[in-house]
């Protein structure tokens, strides 16, 4: 199982950036599906954006052109650069690897910790 460590979040204010890193551990993260996804308080949770193995990328029609996903998989990490950040933003943000079919091994799902992100004045 991958092992996930977000990291980048904090306080900032509306109209502010912020870019969260999350590392994964192992020798396979370039065959995965990488998402970022996002939970408020009282709210489920909810995909923010995803990028495939392949660098495609889609995002939640609440974050298009705000926010960027990016991989480098030479050095395990998926990026998430938010810009434009507003008060309903906040959350906390995972980061997950999507189930995968490796030949015939089957890689289930992993996820992060989280990080915290709070959009405030």
């Amino acid at each position: 199982q991958v092992q996930l460590v977000e990291s980048g979040g904090g306080l900032v204010q509306p109209g502010g950036s912020l870019r969260l890193s999350c590392a994964a551990s192992g020798s396979l993260f370039s065959i995965y599906t990488m998402g970022w996804y996002r939970q408020a308080p009282g709210k489920q949770r909810e995909l923010v954006a995803a990028i495939t193995n392949g660098g495609s990328t889609n995002y939640a029609d609440a974050v298009k052109g705000r926010f960027t996903i990016s991989r480098d998989n030479a050095k395990n990490t998926v990026y998430l650069q938010m810009s434009s950040l507003r008060p309903e933003d906040t959350a906390v943000y995972y980061c997950k690897t999507e189930p995968v079919y490796y030949g015939i091994t089957y890689y289930r799902d992993s996820w992060g910790q989280g990080t915290q992100v709070t959009v405030s004045s």
